[in-house]
């Protein structure tokens, strides 16, 4: 087949090098090549080796994780109620709803104790579906039961094992988004590198299993991926729309694992209306993704009961407003410059406007003031130097890092800079520059990497495993336990009693009943503390040394002080306090009680300590 080559002419001609001809293909990856079965043969071996690289890099990293847990834990050697104990804080309370499914004695009937959960909040009947994003552990439970695994598969194999599975899908699209951004599936490999190298801040997985953002995080990515080829040229009808199916399965997939995932689309969402104001991205395509957006949240607030939160998150008012706008300056990029500077300024102005009106009066209108909460926890993780929000966004950069030393783009840029450009030079720096630091990352990082692997731990915790057994053994079924939100998602795993308060305080009324219970732990006279017990209907109380007399924050930052501050009691120890503040006609409750004294044991008896926890049951009397 004739092809048309272009003419060798002056420095006029330079920038006509980069531009294809007429008669040339498109890779999938975006790369131009000549018509030619050579060219074919060529991009099909390289799609080919790159995908085999990126499975397997994918299955290595979910060996690594699920290797150093069972080595940090001995997993495979420890009791039931050991491993249980492992899933800390609101770990637990998620895990806890898979076993509860799986020990149902039906689909029917468990997923009926869900919505109509009593165990979870005392004195409450609340819809765990709708409260929280539990949806993965019911899937998982379901399929676990009607799959022929019971006999060669724990369940808390089959769901650690697909925890670890996912973080398989998580670098594969990591490796995707790079490979597409730069052409070349070596990028791809120096992502994965980079995110595996980096494991401490890319990923916490191996020690947190159940969290929601270890569910979450890899539908992102495939989201990104999948936004990342969208955004491309090139692409045919049916292309583009199994793009839009995989952008909206993967985004509805993470919307329903992960209850902040509002908060992160809506900076994706911000991102292309800037994008698409600048007229960098075709308008088409972002509507499309704004109406994926939209459509995968209300499709999760369905399930979710209708759940309020979602309906007065910023992201629909958000999205909703761009297309109300849109709908109305039809003809935004149009005319000359001053003209479309104006128009521009006045379509965000009215986006920003419409935002804050519909918001105001979704939550208006839902009386919606359970989300506040999670606006502070944002604006601290997003203030400088925050650390615990590294784990969503240092993935990203390993693929930005890996882009930039591979994108021909960015080295011809440099290289014209330096007055040092050939099309030759770029390509050999392009595919040198990562060759050597794929080969300085294995120099530096193979041998932590082999001893990490070699270190054995053991779990050991014997006074929880002590209190775990002791509640199980020795009170009723039906007993109501109150204490610290960590310690309660514990109880209710391992022993199936009701509690007072839990980790997960997405709800106002719950974030209240949890200052309440935390009273224990403040200056408040023993009388007080065993009504305000009692009106959640506890039986029985878990007090922790470890907070009472707590001492790895500073003063100020300790739960007790934390407690005064709300009461208006003076803070223990040296140092300042405001001036408003009064000393406490009692002294701290936690330190207290274990005195025995006949005031406090008219009210509490202890029924069990050791080391680390004391228990007392609460008198019945009014």
């Amino acid at each position: 087949m004739t092809t048309v080559r272009q003419r060798r002419v002056g420095k006029g001609t330079e920038a006509a090098e980069d531009q294809p001809s007429e008669e040339t293909n498109v890779k999938p990856d975006g790369k131009i090549l000549p018509d030619h079965p050579g060219g074919k043969l060529w991009s099909i071996l390289s799609i080919t080796l790159g995908g085999i690289v990126a499975i397997c890099l994918g299955l290595l990293t979910s060996v690594y994780v699920a290797t150093l847990h069972e080595n940090d834990l001995w997993f495979s050697n420890i009791k039931e109620v050991e491993r249980e104990i492992s899933f800390r804080t609101e770990c637990g309370l998620y895990y806890s709803y898979y076993k509860q499914m799986i020990q149902a004695a039906s689909i029917q009937q468990g997923l009926h104790g869900l919505v109509y959960d009593n165990k979870t909040e005392s004195v409450r009947t609340i819809n765990i579906l709708e409260r929280m994003n539990v949806y993965q552990e019911v899937f998982l439970s379901i399929l676990y039961r009607i799959l022929p695994i019971q006999q060669y598969l724990e369940p808390v194999y089959f769901y650690i094992y697909t925890l670890f599975g996912l973080q398989a899908v998580y670098v594969i699209a990591l490796y995707v988004t790079s490979w597409l951004l730069s052409g070349t599936w070596l990028s791809g490999l120096l992502a994965a590198c980079w995110y595996i190298t980096n494991r401490v801040d890319t990923t916490r997985v191996e020690f947190t299993i159940p969290l929601r953002e270890n569910w979450a995080l890899p539908f992102f990515a495939v989201q990104i991926a999948a936004i990342t080829y969208l955004l491309r040229t090139h692409l045919q009808p049916a292309q583009e729309r199994l793009t839009l199916m995989a952008v909206f399965i993967a985004t509805f997939l993470f919307s329903l694992t992960w209850q902040f995932n509002q908060f992160m689309m809506l900076i994706q969402a911000l991102a292309l209306f800037i994008l698409d104001c600048l007229d960098m991205l075709p308008t088409a395509k972002v509507t499309w993704l704004y109406i994926i957006q939209i459509s995968g949240l209300l499709l999760v607030c369905v399930l979710q009961f209708f759940n309020s939160m979602i309906l007065g998150s910023l992201l629909i008012s958000f999205n909703v407003s761009v297309l109300i706008a849109r709908t109305i300056q039809k003809n935004l990029k149009k005319g000359g410059l001053l003209d479309r500077l104006g128009k521009l300024i006045l379509h965000v102005l009215l986006v920003l406007c419409l935002t804050l009106l519909i918001n105001k009066f979704i939550k208006k209108i839902l009386n919606l003031e359970s989300d506040e909460h999670i606006f502070k926890f944002l604006k601290a993780k997003f203030g400088f130097g925050a650390t615990r929000m590294k784990y969503l966004w240092t993935s990203h950069m390993c693929v930005f890092a890996s882009f930039g030393l591979c994108s021909t783009e960015v080295w011809k840029l440099i290289l014209k800079c330096l007055h040092l450009y050939t099309s030759q030079r770029t390509q050999v720096i392009k595919y040198s520059i990562p060759i050597i630091t794929l080969l300085y990352i294995s120099f530096k990082f193979w041998p932590g990497i082999m001893d990490e692997l070699s270190e054995l731990r053991e779990f050991y915790d014997p006074d929880t495993v002590e209190l775990m057994n002791w509640i199980k053994s020795n009170t009723p079924n039906t007993a109501v336990f109150a204490g610290s939100m960590q310690l309660l998602a514990g109880v209710k795993l391992c022993t199936g009693r009701t509690l007072t308060n839990h980790p997960h305080y997405e709800d106002k009324n719950l974030r209240e009943r949890t200052k309440q219970i935390y009273q224990i732990y403040a200056k408040r006279s023993p009388g007080d503390v065993h009504g305000i017990l009692r009106s959640f209907g506890t039986d029985y109380v878990i007090l922790e040394d470890s907070i009472c007399y707590e001492r790895r924050h500073s003063r100020g930052c300790r739960l007790r002080d934390l407690l005064d501050v709300a009461n208006g009691h003076i803070m223990d120890g040296l140092g300042e306090n405001e001036p408003d503040l009064k000393p406490s006609l009692y002294p701290r409750f936690c330190e207290e009680i274990k005195k025995n004294l006949p005031s406090y044991t008219m009210h509490f008896t202890r029924v069990f300590q050791n080391k680390t926890f004391h228990v007392y049951k609460l008198a019945k009397h009014k």
